[in-house]
């Protein structure tokens, strides 16, 4: 069963595109029509991009690994922010870091400082600073946490992105073309979908589209998350399971060994 359909993508909006002058002939595929100059997205096509999306999405998220959910632009940062956080992974809504990826040690190196900045401020190091410098300080903490908080739990490279609009976040996209991490993405009919490796083709401009075509993601998500932890406890237990078996075996073992010494002293 799909985790969408094609009345709930409708009533979204995930089917308007944008004017026929600013499109890319790469997403002709994914158009239906053309109408009053508009293009006009085939939301079947959307209802099957989305389940492809969504099962991969679950598979990563059932193996431990981190999604990274990438929106800077105004009518997504919100929606990204709480589905993200829902599901327990890392987000960016500011302004995309130059080298996030390609060069993420540095990245790390600034998210520690945001650390030590907290232990130092905790322990009263900062406590002979002067205000100047104490507002300078607080200043820097800020900005970090605003750039690089969402981010915070991140210690190795995700992998995979999620992106909504790829013309917007084409940095974030190449870094990770680079790495050879896979890109999701919402792509719109003005957007190039050739460098994504799951294209979700939809409105990437409403914040109800972004926010139904996530619900179906995020949902995805937990479910993998949830498969973890039962198969994590039914390893643990088939492990107990196991200990007991071999206590057991050699509690017999031991046994079976005394026996005939205490037949001999009789």
């Amino acid at each position: 069963m799909s985790r969408t359909n094609f009345d709930q993508l409708l009533e979204a909006g995930c089917h308007f595109g944008h004017l026929k002058r600013k499109w890319n002939p790469a997403m002709a595929p994914y158009i239906f029509m053309e109408r009053n100059g508009i293009h006009i997205i085939d939301l079947h096509k959307t209802v099957n991009k989305i389940d492809e999306a969504a099962e991969a999405m679950k598979q990563i998220a059932k193996s431990g690994r981190k999604i990274l959910f990438v929106a800077t632009k105004k009518q997504a940062k919100s929606v990204i922010a709480e589905k993200a956080a829902s599901v327990n992974m890392p987000y960016v809504i500011e302004r995309w870091p130059g080298g996030m990826l390609t060069n993420f040690p540095t990245i790390r190196k600034a998210v520690k400082k945001m650390a030590t900045i907290d232990k130092l401020i905790a322990d009263g190091t900062y406590s002979n600073l002067s205000k100047r410098e104490l507002l300078q300080v607080t200043r820097q903490r800020a900005k970090l946490e605003k750039n690089l908080g969402s981010i915070a739990d991140l210690s190795r490279l995700p992998s995979a992105l999620f992106i909504v609009d790829v013309l917007k976040e084409q940095i974030a996209v190449r870094e990770a073309n680079r790495l050879g991490i896979p890109v999701f993405a919402m792509v719109d009919t003005n957007s190039n979908p050739d460098n994504v490796d799951f294209v979700i083709p939809a409105n990437d401009d409403s914040a109800k589209s972004i926010e139904v075509i996530l619900d179906a993601l995020c949902a995805a998500i937990n479910e993998g998350v949830e498969e973890r932890k039962v198969e994590k406890a039914d390893a643990d237990a088939a492990a107990a399971s196991q200990k007991d078996g071999r206590k057991a075996e050699d509690a017999d073992e031991e046994e079976a060994e005394n026996a005939p010494a205490e037949e001999a002293a009789e």
